[in-house]
C-alpha cells in the first residue's frame, strides 16, 4: 500500500466526497478550453514567473475562459458546510 492510499484511508468520507466533487467541477470548467488551449495553458503555467508580458496576457486570457469566479463559488458550494447564498449562485448562471 502506497503513502497516498494511507492518507486517503485516514480522511473522513465527506472530505473524500468533497475532493471528488471539486475534481469533477475542475473537469467541467476545463472543457471550456480546446485541447490546444489546455496544453498551452499547462506549458505557460509550468514556466511560472518566467513569462514574458505577452505570455502573461495569453495566460490571463486562457484562465478567463475558465470562468474562475464561477469555479470558486461552485467549489465553495461543494466544500462549505454552510450553503452559498442563492443570490450569488444565481449571478453565475
Amino acid at each position: 500500500m502506497g503513502n497516498t492510499d494511507l492518507v486517503i484511508q485516514r480522511l473522513p468520507f465527506f472530505k473524500i466526497l468533497a475532493i471528488a466533487q471539486v475534481v469533477l467541477l475542475v473537469r467541467r470548467h476545463l472543457r471550456g478550453l480546446s485541447r490546444d488551449e489546455r496544453r498551452r495553458m499547462a506549458a505557460l503555467a509550468r514556466h511560472g514567473t518566467h513569462l514574458t508580458p505577452d505570455e502573461r496576457a495569453e495566460l490571463r486570457t486562457l484562465v478567463g475562459k475558465l470562468e474562475p469566479r464561477a469555479f470558486a463559488v461552485g467549489a465553495a458550494n461543494h466544500i462549505s458546510p454552510v450553503p452559498v447564498p442563492r443570490w450569488l449562485l444565481g449571478r453565475l448562471r
